[in-house]
């Protein structure tokens, strides 16, 4: 009878937890989708409000470390229970890593704003930040979820980033040799796309430790990557 109560008493403690991992989540994606929106169309007072938002997503990832922390001082969960608390941990901090992300973007966008505007580029930005969002929304249910099906067709996605990255960079890349007054507002252009890139590279992680939930297995085979262009 009290095994059952323990074991009960654990399940609602994780399903609290879980509940914060998902909203720190749609924190984060937000956060993400607000950023390049905010760079496609200039909008500083929506940028700041962005790097404001973002000590919120702080907090919250550090309440999550300290809940899983005690979740298992308090509960001593064992085999697939422990593996599940560690999960959740692991990809907060993945989560919290790309609210960094998308203050970087929101930062650099100040910057970009006093600079010749360059054409087109910012939206391909935004429809990977929307890609990516994505990416993370299914790999934090999956997880949630233990669904390997779901954290599989994430993890592939992370091919169709790689893509647009190299595109985009190949496309700044000609636009910086056409003129010196693009190269200042390219190179920024260039370091959010990378940290776009990065932020699919923290879902795909997340959906490997989902696979990992759900199977017992990490995945064998290398993350399916496209060729990077020669800087």
């Amino acid at each position: 009878m009290n095994s059952a109560h323990i074991l009960t008493a654990f399940d609602r403690d994780l399903e609290a937890l879980q509940a914060h991992f998902l909203k720190l989540s749609g924190l984060t994606e937000q956060a993400l989708l607000d950023a390049s929106k905010a760079l496609e169309s200039l909008d500083l007072p929506a940028a700041e409000r962005v790097i404001l938002a973002d000590r919120s997503i702080d907090e919250l990832e550090e309440f999550i470390q300290m809940e899983a922390a005690s979740l298992i001082a308090r509960r001593a969960p064992t085999a697939s229970d422990l593996r599940r608390v560690l999960a959740v941990m692991r990809a907060s901090h993945s989560l919290e890593r790309v609210g960094d992300y998308a203050k970087n973007v929101a930062k650099r966008t100040r910057q970009i704003a006093q600079s010749a505007p360059v054409d087109g580029h910012a939206g391909t930005i935004r429809r990977m930040s929307t890609l990516v969002t994505k990416m993370l929304d299914e790999a934090t249910r999956a997880l949630v979820q233990k669904d390997a099906q779901l954290a599989e067709a994430v993890r592939k996605r992370d091919l169709d980033i790689d893509q647009m990255y190299n595109t985009l960079f190949r496309s700044l890349f000609t636009y910086m040799m056409e003129s010196p007054a693009n190269i200042g507002p390219s190179m920024h252009l260039h370091f959010i796309a990378k940290n776009i890139e990065r932020a699919g590279d923290h879902a795909t992680t997340i959906a490997e430790q989902a696979l990992y939930l759900a199977t017992g297995v990490m995945p064998s085979d290398p993350r399916p990557k496209a060729e990077t262009p020669a800087t």
